[in-house]
């Protein structure tokens, strides 16, 4: 099935508001820790995709039989003191593909775009115990501290975040 995933740049989210938003509401139904709560309204999802992208933001989705299943985001820091590091921000795969090497494409793809654009430090953050942990570790990524108490679940219960960099 991987090697039906394509992954892509999209330079608008326009044409594909309706595919991200149904993605979007799908992870976050489903629990992901991407800073909205279940239940997700569609306009609330639409909104987000409108606003999106801005030069110091790349869009990257996976696709599968031209649908999409998952997307990541790279955040380059646009500070002159900043300019050698990027974020990795709101990994989501759709629960139907996880587990199949779709975040780990995605990852790839926005690490070495990182490179092309000469950063040499990429961070990012997840909610401690989601399984997203096991794939920064295994791509390297170091746990650099948590904060307690970051960020609220659906219950209202307050969970760490954890911190991670890599050097590229």
């Amino acid at each position: 099935m991987i090697n039906e995933v394509k992954i892509e740049q999209l330079i608008t989210t326009e044409e594909q508001m309706e595919e991200l938003s149904e993605l979007l509401i799908q992870v976050v139904d489903d629990g992901a820790s991407v800073g909205f709560l279940p239940p997700l309204d569609l306009l609330d999802a639409m909104t987000y995709w409108e606003d999106v992208l801005n030069p110091g933001v790349i869009l990257f989705v996976a696709k599968r039989n031209n649908r999409i299943i998952g997307s990541i985001q790279l955040h380059l820091c646009a500070k002159q003191n900043g300019i050698h590091r990027a974020e990795i921000a709101k990994l989501m795969t759709h629960p139907s593909y996880r587990r199949n090497g779709i975040g780990r494409l995605l990852m790839k793809a926005a690490e070495e775009r990182a490179v092309e654009e000469e950063r040499s430090l990429l961070v990012l953050d997840t909610r401690e115990g989601d399984p997203s942990t096991h794939l920064y570790t295994s791509l390297g990524f170091i746990s650099a501290g948590k904060i307690p108490n970051y960020a609220k679940s659906a219950t209202g219960e307050l969970h760490a975040t954890i911190f991670y960099y890599k050097t590229i």
